[in-house]
């Protein structure tokens, strides 16, 4: 870039750049200036004709450097929007995608008092029900003291204080407690599977991503573990992969649940998949 440029001209060929790797380069382009100039993407593109100014100018083009080289967006600028609010994000979490707010969309849509999120990540389910049931208990579990530490820091900057994060297994840290309603976006790649090795997933962490040989066996051991910690009429909502749909489905019913439905993404493929347990166990 030349050493005076517009904001305009810098947009432009950023773009140009990133056409070539990221379905999204406007996007991009207007996610990483703003990173790097402290701008919201209203102001920039009101003032085109604006200089980059020089320390503005080298963040811009470091950044623009590590996204052509494939770092996600979201852990460049360390922001990523979830439902209506902004999440912190660092490489020890997975990003917050539209696909997970189906999942959110589906536990709200019957009341709960007693929740659980297990393999909470950034935070970003459990918050999500925080902030639309102040008066709920909340518990989230992850396995990851790194991701635990960014979604407790999630949870303080947007007054979700009750919320109470547990280290460990799955299950295993809440041995005894009976929930109205568990959610859970956990890992369902199947370890042979080329996704963990294409686009923003080479940065994502494997083991929020990858869950064994089939994808299945996260999602298994879930379904199977629930029914001993919900209350009689307790919901259950996992997200899944799109073609895990009939695979999950089945082990809901074999499980013992009741009322077992799918919803989709916005693609329109089979994503999140839950119901209910009449007398948990």
């Amino acid at each position: 870039m030349n050493a005076a440029l517009s904001l305009g001209a810098a947009r432009r060929h950023a773009m140009a750049q990133l056409g070539g790797i990221s379905p999204t380069p406007a996007a991009d382009t207007d996610h990483l200036l703003s990173a790097a100039t402290g701008l919201t993407r209203t102001a920039f593109r009101a003032r085109p004709e604006a200089i980059l100014e020089a320390p503005a100018r080298e963040r811009f083009e470091a950044l623009l450097r590590r996204r052509l080289n494939g770092e996600p967006v979201a852990y460049l600028t360390g922001t990523r929007g979830f439902m209506d609010f902004d999440l912190r994000l660092d490489p020890a979490v997975l990003i917050p995608r539209p696909d997970t707010e189906q999942l959110v969309e589906a536990a709200l849509e019957a009341p709960a008092s007693h929740v659980l999120d297990l393999g909470c990540g950034s935070g970003c389910i459990a918050i999500a029900l925080a902030r639309a049931w102040p008066r709920a208990r909340i518990d989230a579990v992850d396995a990851s003291p790194a991701a635990l530490a960014c979604a407790r820091a999630n949870a303080t900057a947007l007054n979700a204080s009750h919320i109470q994060f547990l280290e460990g297994h799955w299950l295993t840290p809440v041995a005894g407690r009976r929930y109205d309603l568990i959610v859970s976006n956990p890992p369902y790649i199947g370890a042979n599977e080329p996704e963990p090795h294409s686009g923003d997933l080479r940065f994502e962490p494997r083991a929020a991503l990858v869950s064994g040989p089939t994808g299945l066996e996260a999602l298994n051991h879930i379904i199977h573990s629930a029914p001993a910690h919900l209350t009689a009429g307790g919901r259950l909502w996992l997200e899944h992969g799109w073609q895990q749909g009939g695979s999950v489905r089945e082990a809901l019913r074999a499980a013992g649940f009741k009322g077992v439905t799918t919803r989709h993404d916005l693609a329109g493929h089979e994503r999140v998949s839950g119901g209910y347990h009449e007398a948990g166990a």
